[in-house]
């Protein structure tokens, strides 16, 4: 089943059944066939638990009332993108890592190229936060949602810490 949230930077598309969110999304160029962020539908209250817990967390991230994520996911991929994916949620909010800081804590100190492929593959773009990962240089770099995405959150989230929220 599919959930569609219309963030401030577009449509985001959650995807997953029972056993946990599978997929978080940006939808590029397609229409969603509903949902809006203040508006609960039959669809919404028809959802697994775990979509709709996904859509309410993703409200309150944008609304700047969350900065952690308690989702249940329910991800494949091989067990070095697992580990990435884990250490990305490490990531405080607000802050950023370079590839190769992420490499190092995976203890892999020379893989800064697979912790971008790795990222590449993250299937929940914002639960796991994949837009916290700069260059070594501190340019934003590599994030399939269109760099623009990357530097909203990112300015999002320093935001959202200046308010002290």
């Amino acid at each position: 089943m599919e959930l569609y949230y219309h963030s401030p930077i577009g449509i985001i598309e959650i995807r997953g059944g029972v056993g946990g969110v599978e997929a978080c999304t940006f939808l590029r160029g397609k229409k969603s066939p509903g949902l809006k962020p203040a508006e609960p539908t039959a669809r919404l209250k028809a959802a697994p638990a775990a979509l709709q817990e996904a859509y309410r967390q993703l409200a309150e991230y944008f609304e700047g009332r969350r900065q952690k994520f308690s989702v249940k996911l329910n991800l494949g991929g091989t067990p070095f993108q697992k580990k990435v994916w884990a250490r990305l949620r490490q990531i405080p909010f607000g802050q950023t890592r370079s590839y190769g800081q992420v490499a190092r804590a995976c203890g892999r100190p020379g893989a800064a190229r697979a912790v971008g492929g790795a990222n590449n593959r993250n299937p929940v773009v914002i639960f796991i936060p994949c837009h916290r990962v700069i260059g070594s240089d501190g340019r934003l770099t590599g994030f399939g949602g269109g760099l623009w995405r990357k530097k909203w959150l990112l300015e999002h989230e320093r935001k959202v810490l200046a308010a002290g929220a």
